[in-house]
C-alpha cells in the first residue's frame, strides 16, 4: 500500500521537501498542507506594470559552498537557468560593502591595503586584529555569543562594529545573545580543528558532496557574490509548485492546521479546522514554536525544546525614487546597534539587480530593514504597529544616510512577523535534544526550516533535501 507523507507548510523548505519526494523512483502519496492563503513562505515579490520588481523577503542568494551548489543544481533541474541574474566578483555591489558610524558611511576594508592601513570606522589596521587571532589561544566552552567569541579573538572593536552589524544584517538579531556554534558554525569549527580560525579557514574542512551544474560552474568561473532571478526570487517558488502540480502533488492553501495526534495504527491524525489528513509520516515546515502548538501532550519534552525557539520581525519597505542617484555604489550598507538599534540596513536593489529597475527610466531601488530584536523596542508591537510609521522612519533613513530628499515615486510596506529564527547561546543543546527525542520515541516526523540548522535560502533548501533523503533510506 502506497505511503502518504503529510508535509506541513509551503514555504521553500516545505516545496522542496515535496519536490524531492515526487522525484524519487517510489513516491509516496505527497499532502502539502499550507495554512496561509499562498505558498512560497518569505519568498514574496512583487512585479509592477512597468516591469520594477521588489523583493518582501529575501533578495539575493550566495551560489558559494555545497548549500549554495545544491541551490543551483535544483534552479537547472527546474529550468531557471536563463532567468538567473548573477553579481559577478567584479561587480561593484560584490566589491563594496559599508557601514553607517557616526553619521557618515564607511566602505569596508578590502584587499591589502585595507588590511594594512587605518580605514574608518576602525581606529587601527585590521592586521593587528589578525595577528591577534593568529596567537589568541583556543576556546574552551561549548558555546559563546559571536561577540564574546570575536572579542577574544580578533578584538573588542571589531565585535562592538563589524560583528554587531553583520548579525543584524543575517540575523536582525544581537551578537550578544547570538551562538556562534549554531550562527557560523565554520568560524567555530574552525578555531576547533585549527586553533586559529584564520588558518581554519583558510586551509578548508574538507570536500562536501559533489553537486555540479552548469551554473554552480559558472559562478565559480565568474566569482559570482549573488544572483537572483529575473522576474523576483518568487519566481523559485513558483516553478516548484508547477512540478509538484506536474507529479500530482496535493497542494492546499487555507489548511489551518489545529493538532497532531498518533492514532492507534501508528499513523498520524492530522486535524484541519474543516476536516482531517491522515499520514504515515509528516514532515514539518513550520516554524518551531508553531509546531508546539500543535504537538499532544505527551511530547510536552519536544515541545519545551521547540517553544524555546524565538523569532524577530523585520519591517522591510521597499521604496522606488525615480531619477534619483546614489552618493556611492555597492551591496548598502548596514547600521551597528549602537549607531541606531531600530535600523538594520539599506539594501542598494537597483546597484545589483538593475535588470529590475523597469522600464520607466533611471531610478534608485532601495529596501530599508528595520526591527529584528529590537522591534518592540522601536516600534512596539509588530501586530498593531502602522505601516506609515515604519514608512516614515524609511524615509528618513534614506534622507539621512544617502542624501535623497525627494519623495518616492513608489513604496511598499510590509511587517514579516516572526521571520527570523533567533539561534542564541546553546542552540546546538536545544537541536540535539530534539533530534534524540524524535530517534528515541521512533516517531515518523521530520523537522526542516530556519528553526533549526541555517535561516538562509540556501540553508533551508539543503535541510529539506537532507531530511527527505533519510526519510527514503529509512523506507528501502
Amino acid at each position: 500500500m502506497q505511503r502518504t507523507v503529510a508535509v506541513v507548510g509551503g514555504g521553500i523548505s516545505g516545496l522542496t521537501a515535496c519536490y524531492h519526494l515526487a522525484r524519487s523512483p517510489n513516491a509516496p502519496k505527497i499532502i502539502l498542507l499550507e495554512g496561509s492563503g499562498r505558498l512560497g513562505g518569505w519568498l514574496h515579490s512583487t512585479q509592477t506594470e512597468d516591469g520594477a520588481v521588489f523583493e518582501h523577503g529575501p533578495r539575493g542568494i550566495r551560489p558559494a559552498g555545497t548549500v549554495g551548489k545544491n541551490t543551483l543544481l535544483m534552479v537547472s533541474e527546474l529550468g531557471l537557468d536563463a532567468d538567473v541574474l548573477p553579481v559577478p566578483g567584479d561587480h561593484p555591489a560584490s566589491k563594496n560593502r559599508y557601514l553607517y558610524v557616526s553619521g557618515a558611511l564607511h566602505r569596508l576594508p578590502s584587499g591589502i591595503g585595507g588590511v594594512l592601513r587605518t580605514v574608518p570606522p576602525f581606529t587601527r589596521p585590521l592586521l593587528w586584529s589578525g595577528l591577534r587571532e593568529l596567537v589568541a589561544p583556543r576556546g574552551t566552552q561549548p558555546d559563546e555569543t559571536m561577540h564574546s567569541f570575536v572579542s577574544r579573538r580578533f578584538g573588542k572593536e571589531l565585535a562592538d562594529i563589524a560583528i554587531d552589524s553583520l548579525c543584524r544584517g543575517v540575523f536582525a538579531g544581537d551578537c550578544r545573545a547570538l551562538s556562534v556554534r549554531s550562527c557560523f558554525p565554520a568560524l567555530f569549527e574552525a578555531e576547533r580543528r585549527r586553533r586559529s580560525v584564520i588558518l581554519g579557514m583558510a586551509l578548508g574542512g574538507g570536500k562536501g558532496p559533489a553537486l555540479d551544474s552548469a551554473l554552480s560552474r559558472r559562478a565559480r568561473d565568474e566569482r559570482w557574490s549573488q544572483w537572483s532571478l529575473r522576474a523576483g526570487m518568487e519566481t523559485l517558488s513558483e516553478a516548484l509548485q508547477d512540478f509538484l502540480r506536474q507529479r500530482g502533488v496535493e497542494m492546499h492553501c487555507h489548511a489551518r492546521l489545529r493538532s497532531l495526534e498518533r492514532t492507534a495504527a501508528q499513523c498520524w491524525q492530522i486535524t484541519l479546522e474543516d476536516g482531517s489528513v491522515r499520514a504515515d509520516h509528516v514532515i514539518s515546515a513550520i516554524p518551531a514554536r508553531a509546531l508546539a502548538v500543535l504537538l499532544p501532550g505527551w511530547a510536552e519534552p519536544l515541545a519545551q525544546e521547540l517553544r524555546s525557539i524565538e523569532a524577530v520581525s523585520v519591517g522591510v519597505v521597499n521604496l522606488q525614487y525615480n531619477g534619483a542617484t546614489l552618493p556611492i555604489t555597492g551591496f548598502g550598507h548596514l547600521v551597528p546597534s549602537f549607531e541606531d538599534s531600530s535600523l538594520l540596513g539599506i539594501v542598494y536593489d537597483s546597484v545589483a539587480f538593475p535588470e529590475q529597475n523597469g522600464t520607466r527610466g533611471p531610478s534608485v531601488r532601495l529596501t530599508v530593514m528595520l526591527g529584528g530584536a529590537w522591534f518592540e523596542q522601536g516600534f512596539g508591537d509588530p501586530d498593531t504597529v502602522p505601516l506609515a510609521v515604519l514608512l516614515s522612519r524609511a524615509k528618513e533613513a534614506v534622507r539621512a544616510h544617502l542624501g535623497i530628499v525627494a519623495e518616492p515615486s513608489r513604496t511598499i510596506v510590509k511587517v514579516l512577523k516572526a521571520c527570523i529564527p533567533q539561534y542564541t547561546l546553546g542552540h546546538w543543546q536545544r537541536t540535539e535534544t530534539i533530534s534524540r527525542y524524535l530517534e528515541q520515541e521512533r516517531l515518523p516526523l521530520s523537522l526542516i526550516g530556519a528553526s533549526y540548522q541555517g535561516v538562509s535560502v540556501n540553508d533551508c533548501i539543503y535541510s529539506a533535501k537532507t531530511a527527505v533523503t533519510r526519510l527514503l533510506d529509512q523506507a528501502c
